[in-house]
């Protein structure tokens, strides 16, 4: 094989400390997939098999190297090797043989695709389960009937190869993952979080849910679908709330894809918020959770459905789900907002025209994730196509949207407004003492000046003062 400069720059002496040791090397699994399908990753991972002893290799190699060492899997003889670089980092991981033979251990992979070695002293590749012949008819084919038993993670992780290289599932391995799906509650929300997230970070997120949704997948890590199956939301809808979610990420994958072009918001949603996630995949996680609240929301008043308050349930709801998936306290809080604010746009668009107060306390309530609600709520309008649903709704809010959009990123580019008194001013003008109430004030006068209504200095502590002034008769 021929492997790019960058990867013989980290094998080379790898190999030479193998052969120097006289331990047999082979390099197997994904590096050599994605080599076969000309691909090449930026944070560069490299997987090893040992017939035995590659725990001890790799403390020594370790120490060769001066890299970090870490034991995986002491029962199975797993162990990682890091070793930072000038840009970044790359892994190498030594496992021993799951089997007497190579060929026996390849046989314990997940799939075919990734049942495959490299002999690097007869510069061979060893593919005894057909990986090429997959590759080529972009085939997911469990090596054996038990895969997913042997791993459960491996049902999720069908799912993700397919999604990551736009490959299809054969037959007899998807019913396998149904057959083995419920042994996925046995697996740590860790490592179905990274799974599920390389799902939301793929251009067809809604395709591969759709799919895990009719093995009834998902509902096996997220019970809380089950209730949401077969619940009408009246004549402004046309769907159940569980397929109105669905229906909701892919009109936001569509808005993605339309945004495409727009460097505004294609560098928003590129941030990267925890590890390698970036805030788009984060984004379409709050729109598969944003109607969660629903079911236990649900009142009916005569013959009209109402879901009052689902948004603050569904807030709730949403931080146990983040707590369960391991997420980082920055994408909780983000989720939580993108939940708990979702409607606020659709009640924006209902006026002709909102205030600029209306308009500067949304855009202070979303903060970061002020784009991220708007982007929500349009998706989840184009979701709902009830009979109720006028063109002139749907116009008014697409109007919103784009005005919101445009403005918010103006106002970023722009300097930031300089406050015209702060809190030292107010306590020496008024007598004050510290309080949350210099904290009130100025958040009042941080409100009239976004707003136009107050300019000058002398204009901010007459408005201050009328302000205590109502405070103190309450």
């Amino acid at each position: 094989m021929n492997f790019p400069s960058q990867y013989k720059l980290v094998l080379n002496p790898v190999y030479a400390f193998a052969k120097k040791r006289k331990v047999k090397l082979y390099l197997v699994g994904g590096i050599l997939r994605d080599l076969l399908l000309g691909r090449q990753k930026d944070n560069l991972d490299f997987d090893f098999a040992i017939k035995k002893g590659a725990i001890s290799f790799g403390r020594a190699l370790a120490k060769e190297l001066r890299a970090g060492f870490v034991v995986l899997d002491k029962e199975h003889g797993a162990c990682r090797v890091v070793k930072k670089v000038k840009d970044g980092f790359y892994t190498l991981d030594f496992t021993d043989f799951r089997g007497s033979t190579l060929e026996k251990d390849l046989l314990h992979r997940d799939f075919t695709i990734n049942a495959i070695a490299f002999d690097f002293e007869k510069g061979s590749l060893i593919d005894p389960w057909g990986a090429r012949d997959d590759l080529k008819k972009k085939v997911i084919r469990a090596v054996n009937k038990k895969s997913f038993s042997e791993d459960p993670l491996r049902v999720l992780r069908a799912f993700s190869f397919a999604s990551i290289l736009g490959f299809t599932i054969e037959e007899q391995t998807l019913k396998l993952a149904k057959l083995e799906r419920k042994s996925l509650a046995k697996v740590s929300f860790e490592r179905i979080r990274d799974e599920l997230f390389k799902i939301f970070a793929q251009n067809n997120t809604y395709d591969c849910l759709l799919a895990l949704d009719n093995l009834k997948i998902l509902e096996v890590i997220f019970p809380e679908i089950k209730k949401m199956r077969g619940i009408g939301q009246g004549p402004y809808h046309h769907l159940d709330v569980w397929q109105h979610t669905l229906e909701t990420i892919k009109q936001l994958e569509a808005i993605f894809k339309d945004k495409k072009k727009d460097t505004d918001i294609r560098c928003y949603l590129d941030t990267i918020i925890s590890g390698d996630r970036k805030r788009f995949a984060v984004l379409k996680f709050g729109a598969f959770v944003h109607d969660i609240g629903k079911p236990a929301a649900l009142r009916r008043e005569g013959k009209k459905i109402i879901f009052h308050g689902h948004e603050h349930i569904g807030r709730r709801m949403t931080e146990d789900i983040a707590r369960r998936l391991k997420l980082s306290n920055d994408e909780i809080g983000m989720l939580k907002r993108m939940v708990v604010m979702h409607l606020r746009p659709g009640y924006l668009a209902d006026n002709e025209k909102p205030t600029e107060r209306a308009k500067f306390r949304y855009f202070r309530d979303g903060g970061s994730e002020a784009i991220a609600v708007l982007l929500i709520s349009l998706a989840d309008q184009r979701a709902t196509k009830g009979p109720l649903t006028t063109a002139a709704s749907r116009v008014n809010h697409e109007r919103l949207v784009a005005r919101f959009l445009r403005e918010y990123f103006k106002k970023i580019k722009e300097e930031k407004t300089v406050r015209l008194i702060d809190g030292h001013v107010l306590i020496k003008e008024f007598n004050l003492a510290p309080s949350p109430l210099i904290g009130n004030v100025l958040s009042e006068l941080e409100e009239l000046q976004a707003i136009g209504k107050i300019k000058t200095r002398e204009e901010a502590l007459k408005a201050a003062r009328k302000f205590i002034t109502s405070l103190s008769k309450k």
